[in-house]
Formats: C-alpha cells, sequence, structure tokens
C-alpha cells in the first residue's frame, strides 16, 4: 500500500533559529518539528541524561503512600502488589517487587487473569487478597475500580498507582498516585505505568536511605525503560531520560531477567534501541500475558539467578513464535472472511470467528490496519454467543467516541482514541457492523484512508554524510511524540536488488551514485527486487550506518516505496487486454500465475513493452473484480477460470473509479 508523503512546512528565517540554538540548519529543522523552540529545551532534549528527575512528592498522595508503605515495611507487615497482564504491567510490578525487597519487605504479587478475570482490579481477587495481606499497591491499573476499591476498603490498605484518565470519581483507597488527577501538581504528566511506579520507588528511596551518591535513586532503570517504550507513552521529559538511561544499561546488565531476554533476542553485544525494545523485547513478554499467564514475565524480570531467567526467557521465546501462528492463522482467516468485499469501498472492517484467541486479537486487528488502511474490530466469538473484540483506528478517527455512537449495540467498551476494547453479543455483530461502518463513513474523509508517512526533508542518497547521520542520533530515543526522523527522494533508481536473508525475505539495492553508493534496506520486501531494477520510484528512509569488520557505510532503512509519477500508468482497455493474454500464457505454460505483482511486471515487459508494478496491479485488482483472475490461497497463486460472455470492464469498481477520475 503506497503511502502519502506529508513534508513539513518550512522553519521560519531558519537560520536565525538555527543561530539561537547553536545548531546547523538541519538539527534546527528537525528539533522545530518536534516542538522545541528555545536552546534550553533543545540542550536538554538532545542530553536528556542532564535532566534532574522531578521530586516524587510533588505528587498528590505520595506523603500518605510513602508513610504507609514505610509502616509495613518496618512492622513486617505483608504486602501485596497487585499488576497488569501487558509489559508496562509486568514491568512496573517488577520493578516495585524489587525494590521493596531491596528495602526489606515482606512482598508478593499478583496478576489476575487475562482470559477469566480481565483487566484491573476484580472483587473476588480483592476479597481472597484482603484475607491475607495487609497492604495492597496496584501498578498501571485501579483508577476506574471505585466500587470494587469501595467494596473492601474496610477491610484492607489500598494504594493505587496508575496512569490512565481518572473517571469523576477517584476510588477511596489510601492514597491514589495518578499524574492525570485534576488535583495533581506533579509537572510531568505522561509518565507509563511503570513511570509512576518508579516514583513510588524514588520517594521510598528518599525517606528509607537508599539514594546514590547523586543524591538519586536510579536502580532498575532497565525496567522502567522497557515500560515506558512498550506502553507508547510520549518520549518526552523525564521519559526520555529513563529510556536513554535504561538502554544503556541494558547492554551490560547485571539483571538476570533483562540479560536473558535481550540474548534470547538475539541483541547480546548490540547497542539497544527504541525499536530492539518494541519489537524484539516486549513482544516477547507480551506473549506470556496473551497466551498464558504473565506472572511468568514477572518471574524472569525478578530472577536472581542467570539460569532461571535463561530458562524463562526460552519458554517466552518459545510462546512468542506460538503467538506469531495464532497471529497468522487469525490474519489469514479473517482475509477469508473479507474477501467477498470490495475494500475499497468499505468504510471498516468487522471481522469475527469462533475460537480466535482474545489475547491475540489486537495483534490481528494491527495488522488489517497495516494491509486495509481503515479503522479494524476483531472479534472472537465465544460458546455462549459472548464476543470480545479489540478495536484499532487510523488518524482522523476516534475509536472510542465511535463506539459510544454505536452503544446500544454493546454489552461493555472502554479505550482511546487509537485502540479500544469491546464485548457484544453474536447476534448484534451485523448491525454493530452496519453501524459501525455508517459512522466511519461519515467522519472520515476519502484523503482520511490514505495511509501517509511524515518526510522531514527531501535529500538524495548520496549526499548523506556519516557526520550528518552520527548528528542525527542525538535525537534518539526514538517513539510517541519523538518520531523517527525520515527523509525523501524522488524519482530515484535501484540496481542490484537482491532478496537477502535466512529466508530471502528482505531486500537489499543500490542507491546513490557509482562515486557514492548506498545500500537500501526494506524487511519483508523480497518480492520487490524487480521493481526495483526497472523502474523510477519515490523513496522514504531511514539513513543509519552499517558497521562491519571495523567499517563504516551509510545505509537507506527503506520506510515507504512508491512508483514515481511518471510510472503511475492506469490501464486502459487496449493494455487489459494485452495483461490478460499475458496471463493466459503464464497460466498454459507454467499451470498457475504467480502472485508476484513486480515480477508479472517484469516478465510482461519482455513480451510487450515497459509497465509498472503499480499499473500491473492495477491490472489484476480489475481483473479480480470481473472474477476473471481468482486466487487459490492455498497454493498462493492466481488461475484463470473458464469465462462465460462478453467482460465488460464497466463492472470493476476500480475501473470505474478511475473512469470517474
Amino acid at each position: 500500500m503506497y503511502k502519502k508523503w506529508n513534508l513539513y512546512d518550512p522553519v521560519p528565517d531558519l537560520p536565525a533559529f538555527a543561530e539561537s540554538l547553536g545548531r546547523d540548519t538541519t538539527m534546527a529543522a528537525l528539533l522545530w518539528h518536534r516542538g522545541i523552540r528555545t536552546r534550553e529545551a533543545a540542550e536538554l532534549f538532545l542530553h536528556p541524561e542532564r535532566l534532574p528527575f522531578k521530586d516524587p512528592f510533588l505528587m498528590q498522595d505520595m506523603e500518605k503512600a510513602a508513610d504507609r508503605i514505610e509502616t509495613a515495611i518496618k512492622e513486617g507487615q505483608s504486602i501485596m502488589v497487585y499488576g497488569d497482564y501487558d509489559v508496562d504491567g509486568m514491568t512496573a510490578t517488577s520493578l516495585l517487587v524489587r525494590a521493596l525487597r531491596r528495602f526489606g519487605a515482606n512482598v508478593d504479587f499478583y496478576i489476575p487473569d487475562r482470559m477469566t478475570e480481565g483487566y484491573g482490579l476484580n472483587r473476588p481477587a480483592l476479597e481472597m487478597l484482603a484475607a491475607k495481606t495487609d497492604l495492597m499497591i496496584t501498578v498501571d491499573c485501579g483508577i476506574a475500580s471505585v466500587a470494587d476499591v469501595a467494596a473492601v476498603a474496610d477491610k484492607l490498605d489500598i494504594v493505587i498507582t496508575d496512569h490512565h484518565l481518572p473517571g469523576k470519581e477517584l476510588p477511596p483507597a489510601l492514597s491514589v498516585l495518578n499524574p492525570h488527577r485534576a488535583d495533581c501538581p506533579y509537572p510531568f504528566k505522561d509518565l507509563a505505568g511503570v513511570g509512576v511506579a518508579f516514583k513510588l520507588c524514588q520517594a521510598l528511596a528518599q525517606r528509607l536511605g537508599h539514594l546514590d551518591a547523586k543524591g538519586e535513586y536510579t536502580e532498575d532503570l532497565e525496567l522502567v525503560a522497557l515500560g515506558t517504550v512498550a506502553d507508547l507513552v510520549p518520549l518526552r521529559g523525564e521519559n526520555r531520560r529513563i529510556v536513554k538511561e535504561g538502554m544503556a544499561r541494558m547492554e551490560t546488565t547485571a539483571m538476570a531477567g533483562i540479560a536473558a531476554l535481550v540474548d534470547v533476542a538475539g541483541l547480546k553485544d548490540k547497542k539497544i534501541n527504541a525499536g530492539h525494545i518494541g519489537f524484539l523485547l516486549a513482544p516477547r513478554l507480551n506473549a506470556a500475558g496473551r497466551i498464558e499467564s504473565a506472572r511468568t514475565g514477572v518471574a524472569l524480570l525478578t530472577a536472581s539467578e542467570r539460569g532461571e531467567a535463561d530458562k524463562l526467557a526460552f519458554e517466552l521465546d518459545t510462546l512468542n513464535t506460538e503467538r506469531r501462528t495464532i497471529e497468522h492463522e487469525i490474519c489469514e482467516a479473517a482475509e477469508k472472511e473479507l474477501e467477498p468485499l470490495d475494500m475499497a469501498e468499505e468504510k471498516a472492517v468487522v471481522a469475527a470467528g469462533k475460537g480466535w484467541n482474545p489475547g491475540v486479537i489486537g495483534i490481528a486487528a494491527s495488522r488489517l490496519v497495516d494491509k486495509f488502511y481503515k479503522p479494524t474490530i476483531v472479534l472472537s466469538i465465544g460458546e455462549d454467543g459472548m464476543c470480545r473484540g479489540s478495536c484499532r483506528s487510523i488518524e482522523g478517527l476516534n475509536m472510542y467516541e465511535a463506539l459510544t455512537a454505536c452503544k446500544d449495540y454493546l454489552i461493555q467498551f472502554g479505550g482511546h482514541a487509537m485502540a479500544a476494547g469491546l464485548s457484544l453479543r453474536e447476534e448484534n455483530i451485523p448491525v454493530f457492523r452496519e453501524a459501525f461502518a455508517a459512522y466511519a463513513g461519515s467522519h472520515l474523509s476519502e484523503e482520511d484512508y490514505e495511509p501517509k508517512v511524515s518526510v522531514e526533508f527531501e535529500v538524495m542518497p548520496e549526499d548523506l554524510t556519516l557526520d550528518f547521520v552520527e548528528e542525527l542520533s542525538l535525537l534518539e530515543p526514538y517513539g510517541m511524540g519523538n518520531p523517527k526522523p525520515y527523509l525523501g527522494c524522488r524519482n530515484v533508481r535501484g540496481r542490484e536488488a537482491a532478496a537477502i536473508g535466512r529466508e530471502h525475505t528482505h531486500l537489499r539495492f543500490k542507491l546513490g551514485t557509482e562515486e557514492n553508493p548506498v545500500t537500501g534496506l526494506w524487511w519483508n520486501h523480497a518480492e520487490l527486487a524487480p521493481a526495483i531494477n526497472r523502474e523510477a520510484l519515490d523513496i522514504v528512509y531511514a539513513p543509519a550506518i552499517n558497521e562491519w569488520n571495523g567499517s563504516r557505510s551509510l545505509q537507506c532503512m527503506v520506510e515507504s516505496l512508491s512508483p514515481a509519477s511518471a510510472e503511475r500508468v492506469f490501464p486502459e482497455k487496449e493494455l487489459l487486454r494485452d495483461v490478460y493474454r499475458f496471463l493466459v500464457t503464464c497460466q498454459r505454460q507454467k499451470g498457475s500465475i504467480p502472485m508476484a505483482t513486480a515480477q508479472l511486471a517484469a516478465d510482461f515487459g519482455q513480451m510487450f513493452a515497459h509497465i509498472s508494478s503499480y499499473t500491473m496491479g492495477a491490472a489484476l485488482r480489475i481483473f479480480e473484480e470481473l472474477g476473471i483472475l481468482r486466487e487459490n490461497l492455498k497454493e498462493s497463486c492466481y488461475y484463470l477460470p473458464p469465462v462465460k460472455g462478453r467482460m465488460e470492464l464497466e463492472a470493476s469498481p476500480t475501473y470505474r473509479r478511475h473512469k470517474v477520475i
């Protein structure tokens, strides 16, 4: 799916702004794009290690929380940390358990089962814990559990730490730590759940004399960084320092669990970045909460012996492989369900299947958004007819507001603008699907349905320098609130494209000039090698440095690739006739037609004339809509069924839309 470029507006009087920051114009523009307007803000953004941590006692209720926990430690009372089953919850639980043990507390942890208990506090668990616990501390949950906390308030002292938005009423706990409280003066509001737990650890360290020589408490920052990146909170302010320092510590960590996780993810002896956390470390932890029990993740992160940690890390790695298999099966089944629909006309996607793993449907929804770029809901239908769903949105549609508009068909729902969860009865799926699609169609424009990528500047690959790319590293860590900077180049030609990797799924090619060659890499797109070698392209990329055997070279890590404007030729009647003749020849000679658009375009060019992958893709889509080309998903190929009667091009929605344009 081709992405539309969103180029940033020019910076007003860029030379003067750059001079005010003491930076070159390129770095000044990058900082302007990220909302940085002063020299002081720029220095702290580029050097977050210089940013002092805020006083934890600025957080509302921190004094009360520290008093109660200090008493529990001194009197040997039992403390229970109540967490959540995602990475933020697992790291927050592990962080607080490790800190409390370090401070001499009698502490254990409890994480609800995703399948049977669901998210957050639940009454049966609270009643059970109240019978054997003196003090309970929640992490990454509890702010919405007003009634449940009230039900056990006279049996159990509760301290809540959370970062989710509170409702009109706070739970009647002994202490409620949440920077989003309306009465909380804590200046930094974007902490993850593990970040709020970290502030509690800092407060206790002040009270109990566990500060370092600098007067700070920074133990286990690896855990705080891991949960912060995984929970997609803005990487600004304190979060930036947490993540940058935490990632650096991961490379030589003394924490058995983190070291084992890094090893099993293939990151040993590598410089850890936020991408590694988001795509390699966090998914392995998440697999525990999605498929089995998040307790395995906490057991790993609190392990003291490396042997035990290695065993648990291997178990999580195996679960992650199983998770990927389940995810692939759900996506495949969902796409098959959607096959009869004209996806270009659909305003939203609602896919449902019996027995789909509720812990994986959220990832499946994200994959479907990646493929179709439409608001997507994936539902798992239970044997009792109850459906649990995960929702993922696109820019322009607030998912929570959309579900609110459709609440008459739902039993329960919650979430935020880009992601949410819901439940409904199976018999209500058709009316809900219709209502949800109608809402999306009335709130999204045609332009909203175009996937987009933000491009900082247009820079030809041969103009890159090692110094420029090294300076870009000052912007790391990248994430929410600080996107990785992408550059663009138009109408370029690649060469020497080839599939690489153990399974030959990745793409490597050459860009730049013969004098200044630059390697291009695009993961999971080896099938586009024929297009790279023969078509003019527009490319969006992140510049990087490859270090190998003591040498350093420039690389372009491709984010988006699309045909240059001259290649975007829509196939008219005569060209469609030639493409169809070509497909007939393919099927006659090979028995089937490969599902490889770029290769088909290259082969067509040898028989007829040059066409781009864009043109071939449009022709294939038209033929599929007319029913004269079909997919054999089992064999991963196309085939041409017998054709009866005359082919009417106007019966293809894609062809009709082009004629209207």
